[in-house]
């Protein structure tokens, strides 16, 4: 095992709402109403967190340098009040490391016939 998987493998299991966040900023940089949408948007209505939830996750994902927040903002912004967070190598390393995680537990519920069949992404 690499000194990057297992260092990435040491933050997890993560919670959920980590999760999410980390998957919403895995394909581009967003500011945090774009993040909540992003995660509602992915989840099929499912998750939906709330303000607060964001931002302590935020937090915790900037001190722990997951993430970074971004010193330039996208051409299309207009907001300068907006903060625009993006995943660090490190962050990528972590979403990827519980998304390897994830998929073993489906593989094993899957081989206990607890799920029939697999479904696209």
């Amino acid at each position: 095992m690499s000194d990057a998987r297992s260092d990435a493998e040491a933050f997890g299991p993560l919670t959920p709402a980590m999760f999410h966040v980390l998957l919403a900023l895995a394909g581009e940089d967003l500011h945090g109403y774009a993040i909540l949408k992003e995660v509602e948007l992915r989840s099929g209505g499912k998750v939906r967190l709330s303000t607060g939830t964001l931002y302590g996750i935020l937090k915790r994902l900037l001190n722990d340098g997951l993430i970074v927040e971004m010193r330039s903002r996208p051409s299309k912004s207009n907001d300068e009040r907006r903060r625009y967070y993006g995943l660090t190598l490190r962050g990528r390393q972590v979403a990827s490391a519980e998304a390897e995680r994830m998929d073993e537990m489906v593989a094993a519920a899957r081989s206990r016939n607890l799920l029939k069949k697999a479904r696209l992404a």
